[in-house]
């Protein structure tokens, strides 16, 4: 798998952190992008230390024409890596009689970031990648988006996290029917829980947690062997996957009664 240069979304931590550590080897050249510049030029720096030449942006992948004016600025692009995203559930409810709810800002904040941050990041890939030349295997380039295990299911915890993640998912999948026909291949990461500062203030059991770096060399292997959807834990997709096949009012009679995901027991997202 050719994979010289690599563009990272989400980079100045978890999964995008891990991705570039990993990838990080001389002769190879890193496009991080991450909007806490602190972090992403410590990150940059530990892969400048393994011999990775490295170009930085900090900016926010909600920004679509900063996005396009930055992946289109690398010329030439192996493989792509949009894990930019944020997470969050649904507050307590304020009164006896109020049920849970997520703020509006919340809500938008969400799709800008999980669903439009990935097209900023996918949809410009795109055209740098249809302008190259495809190599001997016949791929002109890869293209990996971060979905999640949430987005299987309609679960009442993480209602707009998991609806973002769900389009991203249905995308990727769709499109890369198509873009394999030019070279381009697509791979949705149908994720659960990582072991990440993102998660780290939960307050609730996170079955299936995995660590960040076995994530990261599980989709690295994913996209050698061209998977469409990579998977993992499959046993928790897989029970995600039957949870949405039962009647709303029987999955959410279970949805309701767990600890995971709870109204209240996420912290509130940075929005800004």
């Amino acid at each position: 798998m050719k994979h010289d240069t690599v563009l990272i979304t989400g980079a100045s931590s978890g999964l995008g952190r891990s991705l570039a550590l990993t990838l990080a080897r001389p002769g190879r050249t890193l496009h991080l992008g991450g909007r806490n510049q602190d972090r992403l030029h410590a990150v940059a720096q530990h892969c400048i230390s393994h011999g990775a030449a490295v170009d930085v942006a900090a900016h926010d992948v909600a920004d679509r024409t900063a996005m396009a004016r930055w992946v289109k600025s690398t010329g030439t692009l192996d493989i792509v890596l949009a894990c930019a995203g944020i997470t969050g559930g649904t507050r307590a409810p304020t009164t006896p009689d109020s049920p849970p709810y997520e703020p509006d800002a919340q809500v938008y904040r969400f799709f800008q970031t999980n669903l439009e941050g990935v097209l900023n990041t996918i949809l410009p890939a795109l055209e740098v990648m249809r302008g190259q030349p495809r190599g001997a295997d016949g791929i002109r380039g890869r293209i990996c988006a971060i979905s999640s295990v949430a987005g299987l299911v309609s679960y009442p915890g993480t209602p707009s996290y998991g609806a973002a993640k769900a389009a991203v998912d249905r995308f990727m999948v769709a499109t890369g029917g198509n873009t394999k026909k030019a070279g381009i291949l697509l791979s949705s990461v149908v994720c659960g829980f990582l072991n990440t500062p993102m998660t780290a203030k939960n307050r609730f059991p996170m079955p299936g947690m995995t660590d960040v770096d076995n994530a990261s060399r599980r989709i690295l292997r994913g996209l050698k062997r061209n998977e469409r959807r990579i998977v993992f834990p499959l046993w928790l997709a897989a029970g995600s996957r039957f949870m949405d096949l039962l009647p709303i009012k029987l999955a959410e009679a279970y949805y309701t009664n767990q600890p995971t995901g709870a109204a209240g027991s996420m912290p509130e997202p940075d929005l800004s």
